[in-house]
């Protein structure tokens, strides 16, 4: 659900190698929006997600007579393999299982008959929900094929005492240049760095592409890191690197570390972030706010996004009504969003959630600041992107772009041509003009 889940398990690389699987898998499943459900149906799920899951079962059941809801808690370690396995053989998979958004769209492409289309269910709500979230979960026909459930509205987290000792004005900081400003303020005045990062692994690079409207491809499959955005997004994060406003973290635990121990004045996180925050830094607590992330020209995009993931039912589910039902029951329902939120901390996609009081509410933490409305406000500016079954390969050379950069001081426009034109020769595709 958050960045903690970045690798690709080894069953599921199969997915990713170009070519098409699952021609056992049922086709056709057609859902029937007025269907009258009854009977049983098998979730897989990981975590809190399952929790949250686990508990609207009950009360699907509740308001649902006859049926049942078994909500398993598979282990994210297993569900990528297990999925992945079953949509290949054709059998072997539950009702419902949830997917993270940067991977649905590798399944969605290598099993087009694998997933049953939730339109007929959900279409009349497409409006309501987090635009980038529906557009990545969708097939190129427009089929929805994972719902979307959580997003992971990125904004600006920032200690207020730094920012307060080296007199920066949060509310000042509109564009990039101007952070870059800040925190060159901040480092002469307090000595601490502005952004600590985990460079090896591109993702900083990625949310500042998003940020733009843009991904690794384009809607033609072509590959786009030598746009200007993406020249624009790496060069400055190299800029920040040779101003020494960068701290290099390795992995999750050095990120939470790096913040436990107040190494840098500002974080670029999603929502999901708080409760990182409030769970392994209560100490903390009244030393930090949040604002929008910076844009890179004023009026330009204030957020992007990082992590967040949907539910799909398999074409070979056993009764794919009752399946789709419950998706629409727990994600095309406001309340039952915002309870997931309250109880389970997942920052619903569903836009109508995000009217619930809760978010308006002050949160003690953050020395009473509402944050959780700046998340909400966020959420439907997030630009939507595209993605390929070739992201990954992608993902792993645009890494090492980012570390020569960054850490090494390459060329921007050079590397990522280099770059470019390694994802050419290992996928096929054609470098965007």
């Amino acid at each position: 659900m958050n960045a903690r889940t970045l690798i690709v398990p080894v069953a599921a690389l199969a997915l990713l190698s170009g070519c098409t699987m699952g021609a056992g898998a049922p086709t056709d499943v057609a859902l029937d929006p007025d269907a009258e459900v009854s009977g049983e149906i098998t979730v897989w799920s990981w975590d809190v997600a399952a929790t949250a899951l686990d508990r609207l079962g009950d009360e699907f059941e509740a308001d649902h007579p006859d049926t049942t809801v078994n909500v398993v808690d598979v282990g994210y370690d297993n569900a990528y393999d297990k999925l992945s396995v079953g949509l290949q053989a054709g059998s072997g998979l539950p009702d419902v299982v949830t997917i993270e958004t940067d991977r649905a769209p590798g399944y969605i492409n290598e099993f087009p008959t694998g997933l049953v289309d939730l339109t007929p269910v959900l279409g009349d709500a497409e409006g309501d929900f987090d635009p980038f979230k529906w557009s990545a979960q969708s097939d190129a026909d427009g089929a929805l094929k994972v719902a979307p459930w959580d997003s992971g509205t990125v904004g600006l987290f920032f200690r207020t005492d730094y920012f307060d000792q080296a007199g920066v004005d949060p509310a000042s900081i509109e564009t990039w240049d101007d952070l870059i400003a800040a925190g060159e303020t901040i480092k002469a005045t307090t000595g601490h760095t502005l952004l600590s990062i985990d460079v090896s692994t591109g993702g900083a690079f990625q949310m500042l592409l998003q940020q733009q409207g843009i991904g690794l491809f384009d809607e033609a499959g072509d590959i786009t890191i030598t746009s200007p955005e993406a020249v624009e997004a790496l060069t400055l994060l190299q800029t920040m690197s040779e101003k020494g406003l960068l701290k290099n973290v390795k992995g999750w635990d050095g990120r939470v570390t790096s913040a436990k121990d107040g190494d840098s004045a500002a974080t670029a996180e999603a929502v999901w972030w708080i409760g990182t925050l409030q769970g392994d830094a209560p100490e903390l607590s009244g030393k930090y706010g949040v604002t929008e992330l910076p844009a890179f020209e004023q009026g330009g995009a204030r957020t992007t996004n990082n992590g967040g993931s949907g539910l799909a039912v398999p074409a070979q589910a056993k009764n794919p009504d009752l399946a789709a039902a419950f998706v629409e029951y727990v994600l095309a329902d406001a309340d039952h969003q915002a309870s997931m939120m309250v109880n389970e901390g997942l920052f619903p996609s569903y836009l109508p959630a995000l009217k619930d009081a809760y978010f308006q509410e002050p949160q003690e933490y953050f020395g009473g600041q509402p944050v959780y409305e700046l998340f909400a406000e966020q959420t439907a500016n997030i630009p939507a992107i595209t993605f390929t079954t070739d992201n990954a390969e992608a993902s792993d050379i645009v890494a090492n772009a980012v570390v020569a950069a960054v850490l090494n001081g390459a060329d921007p426009t050079t590397t990522l041509q280099d770059a470019a034109d390694q994802i050419a020769t290992a996928t096929g595709r054609e470098i965007a003009e």
